[in-house]
């Protein structure tokens, strides 16, 4: 899969930031623990929740190389902040921490049991993990959109072995493997979270960083932004908006012990 546009992410995700903002605001902590940051993107919501650890400091991970550099560079002043390109496979820490945090990254990653047998070994006996990604339905309507046109000429020639490899988990099995790996306590749910990215013209840069990027390199660079603009069009309401039907799955749950 082609790596981020770590940059372009960084101005178009507004979604995700507010979004993981409310998660960061709805934590309940002292202000001196280490957190884990599962999945840190460019590092917006990473400098959030050092904020909230004033005494503590961040361990900040990604697999992904131009987000973890984006990373770096928005935290260079935050020296209580560290960041690091992790898979979270293949996750091991020098020490557990007291937070595992999550937002926006968790539907990339199809193993669940593994992600969090791995996030329940990175904690401390009475850690928590606390999380949201994309949940079961997200993104059902605006995906069959994008079928439809993958399936259309000039596209369909380039694109009829490509898929987007997501996986929106819902919360009776996400609560069922969390259990599995250990933890206990464990909260999973569903919240719809429909989102207005504005008109075709303006939600282009969103759809080509976020939806459309495992499809684009499969085209020819001269289709690209045809493609983006079918896509646009297609997901456009009567009022002349793209209105993206977003879920997310909220979860949380705590390493028994301490």
């Amino acid at each position: 899969m082609a790596d981020w546009d770590a940059r372009t992410y960084g101005a178009v995700s507004h979604p995700q930031f507010a979004w993981g903002r409310t998660v960061v605001e709805g934590l309940t902590v002292r202000g001196d623990e280490t957190a884990l940051d599962a999945g840190c993107g460019t590092g917006r919501i990473t400098r959030l929740l050092a904020d909230r650890l004033p005494r503590g400091r961040v361990i900040a991970v990604d697999a992904s190389a131009a987000m973890v550099r984006e990373a770096a560079r928005r935290l260079r002043d935050r020296p209580r902040v560290t960041v690091r390109r992790v898979d979270l496979l293949q996750l091991r820490l020098e020490a557990p921490v007291d937070l595992v945090f999550s937002t926006a990254t968790f539907h990339w990653i199809a193993d669940h049991d593994r992600l969090f047998a791995r996030l329940f070994a990175a904690l401390v006996p009475g850690g928590w993990l606390v999380a949201q990604c994309g949940g079961h339905g997200n993104l059902d309507r605006a995906l069959a959109e994008v079928d439809s046109v993958n399936a259309s000429p000039p596209f369909a020639s380039h694109l009829g072995g490509v898929s987007r490899p997501v996986f929106f988990a819902d919360p009776v099995a996400t609560r069922t493997r969390l259990e599995r790996a250990g933890f206990t306590a464990a909260e999973a749910s569903l919240r719809t979270a429909p989102t207005d990215i504005g008109p075709p013209a303006d939600a282009a840069a969103f759809l080509r960083t976020v939806v459309l990027r495992t499809y684009l390199p499969a085209l020819p660079v001269e289709l690209h932004e045809r493609y983006v603009q079918a896509v646009a069009g297609s997901l456009a309401g009567a009022d002349g908006r793209v209105l993206l039907d977003y879920v997310r799955l909220d979860l949380r749950a705590r390493r028994p012990g301490g």
